[in-house]
């Protein structure tokens, strides 16, 4: 084949610290792509914003520079690029004005917690409680959700409440965002998100997919506010004038964890864990939509196309992964880069007795307590930065197993959902699985084997080949194809001694409990 025959594909990775852009040519390679950070605001205690403006410049820089580095390679990129797919942060909330294109705010992350006094109100106001929506979104009452964000705005901001009052108000997802600004903003931009964003504000009815009229009603949020829902793979609009890739089809949208089911080839019954600044772990359920019994989300996992079927996905979140290495580089100096963590960590064989719960902005599933903070205990005058490095290791390691086991229980509850080929398997990916001592802790605790593929960038794999599913570039066939994945996937396998495995879990246990009730209600 030519190299000017060759079609490529784009994916824009905007995360929660950093924005990616990768290109990828038929065979699924990466030919170019660039990354960048940006900044992390943090107004009061809780609270996480980040400013939606230079979000957009970091997309802007990466698409460009990541062109710039494959044509240097010889690939034709500017001639052969077939379309783009849009990978994101979920639950991050944005509310800008549709006649400026500016935000009314700082864009609310999703680990923000400024909504827990909201979060009460409605629980005691609404009569299913906590779980009031949930037979219809899937989704318990929580600051991690966009509807409670959108309420703070609405109720705080006076921008806000104006631009509102005069129709002038648009909501959106960090994809809506971009999808809006890439084509075309204020000269007519798509106000557009995706099937799997949407299950993540609280607002979208599993059943319809579409924004839940009864839920809207309870909350008071004005329809005219949010955006149209479309399938995850399909033509979207077009990339506008004055960026790197005008003119460009936008084929693909997923959240990322969505994106990272797709990228992983999950089909029914199979799970994945993605290790990012949180980590979230995502079995297929199929068409079957599970409600949990056991501290876990129901959610899309994806639909890839307008007519085809929406498979579902029963969700653990985890809030703080990666993010506990990042603390221990920024807040602590104890290591300088986070690559340095697994080096430190190997140097003793356990962690001494300490366990480290990184409740900073409280838990997630499956215990949802925001009012949650975090601890380190079981120090003594032997314990060392070691010790605690191999702490938050397991701490990652630790969440994950509890979700799974969650999960487990969820899948026997309804007639076995899980893949019963064999051993389980847990499908792995993100930037914290290049940590190989990680991922045998992992396996440990876990008593099963654990996957990395050999591309463990997924997230952004994933929304390429919702794009090139749109455009013809693949079949789904090739994209849920295995076969040859698992050739260059590394297998860790569990060594631990169940005896000892129980035992840490057992006292893992008793350190999340010991972080209830602590967090500082005077802030």
């Amino acid at each position: 084949m030519s190299q000017n025959s060759v079609s490529f594909i784009g994916s824009i990775d905007q995360g929660t610290t950093s924005t990616r852009f990768i290109i990828y040519d038929q065979s699924s390679k990466n030919v170019g792509s660039h990354q960048v950070e940006f900044t992390q605001i943090y107004p009061v205690a809780g609270w996480v914003e980040h400013d939606p403006m230079e979000i957009l410049e970091s997309i802007r820089i990466c698409i460009a520079k990541a062109v710039d580095k494959a044509t240097a390679e010889g690939y034709n990129v500017d001639g052969g690029m077939k379309a783009i797919g849009i990978t994101n942060q979920r639950e991050t909330t944005v509310v800008w004005s549709k006649s400026t294109g500016l935000p009314l705010y700082n864009a609310i992350v999703w680990m923000d917690v400024r909504t827990s006094s909201i979060c009460r109100r409605l629980e005691n106001d609404l009569p299913g409680g906590r779980n009031h929506f949930a037979p219809s979104c899937g989704l318990p009452i929580s600051t991690y959700f966009s509807a409670t964000k959108l309420l703070w705005l609405l109720e705080n901001v006076e921008a806000v409440k104006e631009a509102v009052d005069r129709g002038d108000a648009l909501f959106g997802t960090i994809d809506t965002w971009l999808i809006w600004n890439l084509t075309g903003g204020v000269k007519g931009g798509l106000h557009v998100t995706d099937v799997s964003n949407a299950s993540r504000t609280m607002l979208m009815n599993l059943k319809s997919l579409d924004w839940d009229e009864e839920t809207l009603k309870s909350l008071g949020i004005p329809a005219e506010l949010l955006p149209k829902i479309v399938s995850n793979s399909e033509i979207i609009g077009t990339i506008g004038a004055g960026w790197p890739i005008s003119g460009i089809p936008i084929a693909g949208c997923l959240g990322d964890q969505h994106a990272a089911m797709v990228g992983q080839a999950c089909r029914k019954g199979e799970a994945k864990s993605t290790y990012g600044t949180g980590a979230f772990i995502l079995l297929n359920t199929g068409e079957e939509i599970v409600q949990s019994k056991h501290g876990l989300l129901t959610t899309m996992a994806f639909k890839l196309g307008p007519s085809a079927p929406a498979n579902y996905a029963l969700e653990g979140s985890i809030a703080i992964a990666g993010a506990a290495v990042q603390w221990l580089r920024d807040g602590l100096g104890i290591i300088q880069t986070s690559s340095e963590i697994e080096e430190l960590a190997s140097q003793v064989d356990s962690t001494g007795g300490v366990y480290f719960v990184p409740a900073f902005n409280g838990l997630f599933a499956p215990w949802w307590r925001d009012d949650a903070r975090g601890v380190c205990i079981g120090i003594t005058r032997f314990t060392n930065k070691s010790h605690i490095c191999r702490a938050v290791l397991e701490s990652m390691c630790f969440q994950v197993k509890d979700v799974l086991d969650s999960m487990h229980k969820d899948a026997m509850e309804n007639g076995g959902v899980e893949n019963n080929k064999g051993e389980f398997l847990l499908r792995v990916d993100g930037g914290a699985t290049v940590n190989n001592l990680l991922m045998q802790i992992q396996a440990d605790l876990l008593g099963s084997p654990v996957v990395r593929p050999a591309d463990i960038e997924t997230t952004a794999l994933g929304a390429a080949y919702a794009a090139g599913l749109a455009v013809g570039v693949w079949t789904e066939d090739q994209v849920f194809a295995t076969e040859e994945k698992a050739k260059t996937a590394h297998i860790f396998r569990a060594t631990l001694d169940d005896d000892l495995r129980k035992n840490k879990v057992d006292s893992w246990c008793k350190a999340v409990t010991r972080t209830f009730d602590l967090a500082d209600l005077s802030l």
